[in-house]
């Protein structure tokens, strides 16, 4: 065997010899789904307006087209899964 020195790991990946601390990881699917304004709001696009438009009111197409604003008690939860913006 080559070399037999061992890197001491935690389950979390910190590598103790080098004393690294792991990266803050977005949560991709949070981040497909949601933007972040210039004033620290959240942003995103409503639902069922992709396929099925035929039985759907013009007033309700309409409405789905625009963006919608998360609510203040769930921003705290989408800053956790989005800590880069």
């Amino acid at each position: 065997m080559a070399s037999e020195k061992s890197q001491v790991m935690d389950f979390r990946g910190i590598n103790w010899e080098k004393k690294t601390m792991p990266k803050i990881k977005t949560n991709r699917a949070a981040a497909k789904r949601f933007k972040k304004t210039g004033t620290g709001k959240f942003v995103f696009s409503k639902s069922n307006a992709s396929h099925i438009l035929t039985k759907k009111t013009s007033k309700r197409k309409r409405c789905l087209r625009k963006s919608q604003l998360i609510s203040k008690p769930d921003r705290k939860e989408i800053k956790l899964l989005l800590p880069n913006g």
